[in-house]
């Protein structure tokens, strides 16, 4: 893959489901950003694909070339009515092309579709404490720090937390939805 090839954002199809398999895959096994223990199959990620797109929520890939590198994907934060307008995000990279501002560049365009999808908060439950990068690229993108969960985790022999961090959407709590 050539390091010259422009990155590029679009709307995720059903046929991207086994390179974000491939890229989820590699988290769960390496990673503690996910608190999966098993990489999930091409046919469960499509499943939870479709739930996605079955709720009109967003799901974004990066891609260089032809190549998918990245992808991102709005899900609501709790099942509950209330909770309707508050969506709970998800950014994975592929492991060679971390630190590339993909995932700055992903979780912006994320925020922006859900801002027009209606979503008046976003909430980043973010493995490990230690995962800086992702840690770092929600604070860029204007999302706070509300707490750690500690030791809520246990994978890899040891014990993982959670941190929490919110951003407002669009108007926010400031008005009433329209919906």
């Amino acid at each position: 893959m050539s390091g010259s090839l422009p990155i590029a954002l679009r709307t995720a199809r059903a046929d991207d489901c086994a390179a974000i398999a491939a890229i989820y895959a590699h988290h769960v096994r390496a990673g503690s950003a996910s608190f999966e223990l098993d990489a999930p199959d091409d046919a469960e990620m499509a499943r939870r694909f479709d739930a996605v797109e079955r709720m009109r929520l967003p799901y974004l890939v990066a891609t260089r070339g032809d190549d998918v590198v990245g992808y991102a994907y709005a899900a609501p934060y709790r099942p509950r009515p209330a909770y309707r307008y508050t969506v709970e995000d998800s950014v994975y990279v592929r492991a060679d092309c971390a630190g590339m501002g993909i995932g700055r560049s992903l979780l912006d365009e994320l925020i922006a579709q859900c801002e027009r999808w209606g979503a008046r908060q976003m909430i980043a439950v973010i493995g490990d404490s230690a995962n800086a990068a992702s840690i770092g690229v929600h604070a860029a993108a204007g999302f706070v720090h509300l707490g750690t969960l500690r030791d809520v985790g246990w994978k890899f022999g040891r014990w993982l937390d959670v941190v929490l961090m919110q951003r407002a959407l669009g108007a926010g709590a400031s008005v009433e939805p329209a919906r």
